[in-house]
């Protein structure tokens, strides 16, 4: 079964940017739906569906994206995925 997480990921300094390398959050086990940098807030957030938080987090550390917070998330209008 597959589940639903966000991802957040604070900057933590000049020049620090958050949203690298969130592409490779997408492996055999796990699926980048989305992401978003909110500036205000200094945070992305990515969306990636996978089996469970712990596979989640093992990919996005293998892919040397430092996670601040994982969470359950859930769907309230489901993204197109056409291009």
């Amino acid at each position: 079964m597959t589940r639903l997480f966000v991802l957040e990921r604070y900057d933590r300094g000049p020049g620090e940017r958050a949203d690298e390398p969130v592409g490779r959050l997408t492996t055999g086990a796990t699926r980048l739906r989305g992401a978003l940098r909110i500036p205000a807030d200094e945070v992305v957030l990515a969306l990636v569906e996978g089996p469970d938080a712990e596979t989640v987090a093992a990919v996005a550390a293998g892919a040397g994206w430092r996670v601040d917070r994982l969470g359950a998330a859930e769907w309230i209008a489901v993204p197109d995925d056409r291009p």
